[in-house]
């Protein structure tokens, strides 16, 4: 993720690494003067902005080796996530009730005493795939699904290894500084004109390309002038994704475009190929999903998440929602060399694991004393309205600037500040008109501000977090989609804005990197870039370049895959993206914000953000199935079975599916403040006004609910699956 140069200093991530064992398999403990307390993984119930609701199995395991106590608890809790890691920490955790199947009224008291002292100032760590994996995902899904465009770009097919040269509306030049040439502002692609000649130059590294026109034909020239090789962009040597290193012995042909444009590219004619039982074909000599349907004759293709069908390579291009794909779809083998476009099948395990993961917010706690923001204008501020709203947002400004009922609001690499004047000061935001502001439709280009939240704050903190929304990471029906459909003109004064794009850069998503970006056959273009050695304007602001993240794919992930579960189709290991993070928190933001990087005077120190917590560890040789039911009930999943705590005993009981709670709401209240009470008196007051021989008769006559308890193992088996897949890329919250 990339929080940016002028906040990165003042965000305190307190999720960075700690030396420490990592602690993500489950049950987990912290230690109490009486011994230890034993929590299974929690089951979530809610989770409203960094605010994680959930029940708990527990278990407390005296010192002295006597029987253990089993319950199960309810707790509301904050928490803090890193992306990149794929871990998440619950802390500043708050317990809302309790119960303890085998206890009398004096040991509810002595146990919810126990809980209060300890649970509260513990942290436990979860894997993202563990905590997401039980969420439900129909809430997010709807804000994006109403307005999100759906209408086809241009589609172009070729069967020659080509790139794509994408002009952002008609090309415009701009001056190289110290040079007889000018450049083309609106492309990622290293374009020059000769003044003298009007001749036009794109090189790749490897290669160079002359025309007359910029928007071609474009030939090959082995005799580039001299002067320009002088200035033009050069390489990076340490990138994976050098010019010319993915494909140096076969030049790619360019095709050029000025509106929003995707290319699909074949190696010679398509090659189909059939998937198993016959239902669907797909050419194999392609990076892009091109499937076809021999039964109604459709073809589909995969463009930044969202399918299009028409019956021929010419078209007309029709949308379809990924839910109204034909069945045999959700049927492609997850092994298959097509097995990664499941992300883009809605119902899938994969196109679920995708939109639960849309659920939970990247966080970080920012420092007030810290937090400074200078925003610069092309000349006076300039202020467009946001068409459906009395809002206002700033067109030349250097960073996201809004407008609302008479204040400002800059966002800065996902924080937020706030100024009485459109110039400054500007100063941490306490808190954001997030109901004025989720009302921006998709159709405006600060959208993406909408998932951007001020969760809560300190008088030294103030926590924020974004959803992949910020990154232009839409949920849609059911899978992610990437970018609105919107076309959002660029700003043009002495300085070039584009605004987020949705077309043209072959974006594709993957469940093990997230959205990853080409141009074409070979990737080589897209590494080279802008960096006129001879300078460039004041305030130049180029897409894909470093200068404003917000209008940059900033979520498009480094990887290997375009689609499938390892490699591209029949184009192996040669499509890679520079991009580097789908998230704001590259290693970039860690060496700038942590207290082990380049500035550690600027950041919270990490040990004392952690230094008050009673940090979990996991428990080794102990099983994970302990559970809660939906009503309340304690189980266990023994050799297949479900059983549920009863006089001291694991017993099998009679199923039943009631998801109501036995327990009135009165014993509830009064076992809460048994749990929470510091006061050992005071709760076993409390506990004194519950009958527990009811409690207990309650939940025998009553049994679990198997039907909420297999969701859970369910839940909790795929969570695990899918953290021990991603285990290898994780740094997590403590290095080991």
């Amino acid at each position: 993720m990339l929080w940016g140069h002028r906040t990165a200093a003042a965000v305190a991530m307190l999720l960075a690494p700690f030396t420490g064992a990592i602690a993500l398999e489950w049950p987990q403990e912290i230690h109490a003067p009486t011994g230890k307390i034993v929590v299974y993984q929690p089951q979530p119930e809610s989770l409203e902005g960094n605010v994680l609701t959930a029940r708990a199995a527990v278990s407390l395991e005296p010192a002295d080796g006597s029987e253990a106590d089993f319950g199960a608890i309810w707790f509301s809790s904050r928490i803090e996530t890193d992306r990149d890691a794929g871990t998440a920490l619950i802390r500043d955790i708050t317990l809302t009730d309790a119960r303890w199947p085998d206890a009398t009224d004096d040991k509810v008291a002595r146990l919810g005493k126990i809980l209060a002292d300890a649970v509260p100032d513990a942290g436990f760590e979860i894997s993202l795939p563990q905590l997401t994996a039980s969420l439900d995902q129909s809430k997010e899904e709807q804000q994006s699904q109403l307005e999100l465009n759906t209408d086809p770009p241009a589609i172009l097919f070729t069967q020659t290894p080509s790139v794509l040269l994408l002009y952002d509306g008609e090309p415009r030049f701009g001056p190289i500084e110290n040079s007889h040439y000018e450049r083309v502002m609106n492309t990622v692609f290293a374009v020059a004109r000769d003044t003298r000649t009007g001749e036009l130059y794109l090189g790749d590294g490897s290669f160079w390309y002359q025309a007359r026109d910029p928007m071609g034909p474009w030939k090959l020239t082995d005799n580039p002038p001299a002067e320009l090789l002088k200035i033009a962009p050069k390489p990076d040597p340490d990138s994976q994704t050098a010019p010319g290193a993915a494909n140096a012995a076969k030049p790619s042909a360019i095709v050029t475009a000025d509106k929003p444009t995707e290319l699909v590219v074949s190696d010679g004619e398509p090659q189909w190929k059939s998937l198993p039982g016959g239902d669907l074909l797909y050419v194999y000599n392609t990076e892009t999903p091109w499937i076809r349907e021999p039964v109604s004759g459709r073809m589909y293709l995969l463009l930044s998440g969202r399918w299009f069908y028409a019956s021929s390579e010419n078209g007309p291009w029709t949308f379809i929602r990924s839910d109204k794909l034909p069945e045999s779809f959700s049927q492609i083998p997850p092994e298959s060399e097509i097995g990664g476009i499941r992300t883009s099948v809605a119902g899938t395990e994969e196109a679920n694991d995708a939109i639960h993961d849309a659920q939970v917010p990247q966080t970080a706690a920012v420092r007030r004393d810290q937090a400074k923001l200078d925003v610069t204008y092309d000349g006076d501020p300039d202020f467009d309205p946001i068409t459906g709203t009395e809002m206002q947002y700033a067109v030349n400004a250097s960073v996201q600037v809004l407008w609302v009922d008479g204040k400002y609001y800059a966002l800065d690499d996902g924080v937020w500040f706030t100024s009485d004047h459109e110039l400054g000061p500007w100063t941490l935001a306490d808190s954001i008109p997030q109901d004025k502001i989720s009302k921006i439709p998709p159709t405006s280009p600060v959208y993406n501000t909408t998932y951007v939240h001020v969760f809560d704050s300190t008088p030294d903190v103030v926590y924020v977090g974004y959803y992949p929304g910020y990154l232009w990471s839409f949920p849609y029906y059911g899978v992610p989609v990437y970018g609105t459909g919107w076309y959002y003109p660029p700003y043009w004064g002495s300085i070039y804005h584009p605004w987020h794009p949705t077309w043209g850069f072959h974006v594709g998503y993957n469940s093990w990197t997230g959205w990853n970006v080409g141009v074409g056959w070979s990737n080589g273009f897209f590494s080279f870039g802008f960096n006129w050695s001879a300078g460039r304007p004041p305030g130049y602001r180029p897409w894909g370049c470093c200068a404003r993240n917000v209008y940059r794919p900033v979520n498009i992930n480094t990887g290997n895959i375009n689609i499938g579960n390892n490699i591209n189709i029949a184009n192996h290991g040669k499509l890679v993206s520079n991009l580097q993070s789908r998230n704001i928190n590259t290693q970039q933001f860690r060496n700038n914000v942590y207290a082990h990087g380049n500035n550690p005077s600027r950041t919270l120190s990490h040990q004392a953000s952690l230094q008050n917590l009673n940090l979990s560890r996991s428990v080794s040789g102990r099983a994970n199935n302990l559970y809660v039911d939906s009503g309340g009930q304690l189980a266990r999943h023994n050799n297949g079975e479900w059983e549920h705590r009863v006089n001291n005993s694991w017993q099998r009981p009679a199923a039943t599916n009631l998801d109501a709670r036995s327990i009135s709401p009165e014993t509830r209240e009064h076992l809460g403040q048994a749990a929470s009470s510091v006061n050992v008196d005071r709760a076993r007051q409390a506990a004194s006004s519950v009958n527990m021989d009811h409690v207990r008769n309650a939940a025998s006559a009553r049994g679990i609910n198997t039907t909420s308890l297999n969701r859970s193992l369910q839940a909790r088996q795929t969570g695990a699956s899918r953290a021990r897949m991603h285990a290898p890329m994780r740094g997590g919250f403590r290095r080991r």
